[in-house]
């Protein structure tokens, strides 16, 4: 069967009631902490009420964070995909004076596919990632390393950035989704007019690019070195 994805917690006694009610003696659940956490919370009910049910839980998630697993399915085709998004942003970026390719990636607590892009393509010039901090104003600033860039001669700029980065500049209370995952603050938005307010008042002519591909880097069809690591 194909499952749509929802968000919110399903209730575990109908879960396991449905699960009993069809016959079915084997469970496998693909996904990360929220899906497998759930998968627990069922084979527990399961031992409980002495069912003969397997739960199997397949470790994924686009993000790769996952411990003790190499590359997760997905991830190598997100990578790809934002590269040409990355691309797009390059080739906007030069096409103008002191011109800025800012791309947004998927990654909310972890910034793989960001850093890897990153890596994949040398015109990215910053890369943003939740895991390491980063100064926004100030001589050792995000903002000053653009001026001296275009200081240098250099009249383009590409940023990537994961949407978990830079979460300590932006005001405002978190808010969780119906999962009780924590939404993160929009850093892209809030770089495009931090960037765009901070070379207004210096009098510098710069035009900003703002890539956010969102959910299109995980919904294309999976590369070959996915799919075969999906039937694996």
């Amino acid at each position: 069967t194909v499952l749509g994805s929802s968000r919110g917690q399903q209730p575990t006694e109908e879960i396991v009631d449905t699960l009993e009610r069809m016959n079915i003696n084997v469970l496998f659940c693909i996904g990360g902490d929220g899906s497998l956490r759930c998968a627990r919370e069922i084979a527990e009910m399961c031992l409980a009420r002495h069912l003969s049910i397997s739960v199997v839980g397949v470790p994924k998630t686009i993000d790769n964070d996952l411990q003790f697993v190499g590359p997760s399915f997905g991830f190598e085709t997100a990578v790809a995909e934002a590269t040409n998004v990355i691309r797009n942003a390059h080739v906007e970026a030069k096409g103008t004076f002191n011109g800025i390719g800012l791309v947004k990636l998927m990654g909310r607590d972890s910034g793989f596919i960001a850093a890897y892009a990153a890596v994949a393509n040398p015109v990215v010039n910053f890369c943003l990632v939740p895991e390491i901090e980063f100064e926004l104003e100030g001589e050792h600033g995000l903002l000053a390393a653009l001026e001296r860039r275009f200081a240098n001669a250099k009249t383009h700029t590409v940023i990537v950035v994961a949407e978990g980065a830079g979460q300590n500049f932006i005001e405002g209370a978190c808010q969780k989704d119906a999962s009780g995952n924590v939404l993160k603050k929009d850093i892209g938005e809030f770089l495009k007019q931090s960037i765009s307010s901070h070379f207004k008042g210096k009098g510098i002519t710069c035009s900003i690019k703002y890539f956010d591909p969102s959910y299109m880097i995980r919904s294309v069809p999976a590369r070959g070195t996915d799919a075969i690591r999906c039937y694996m």
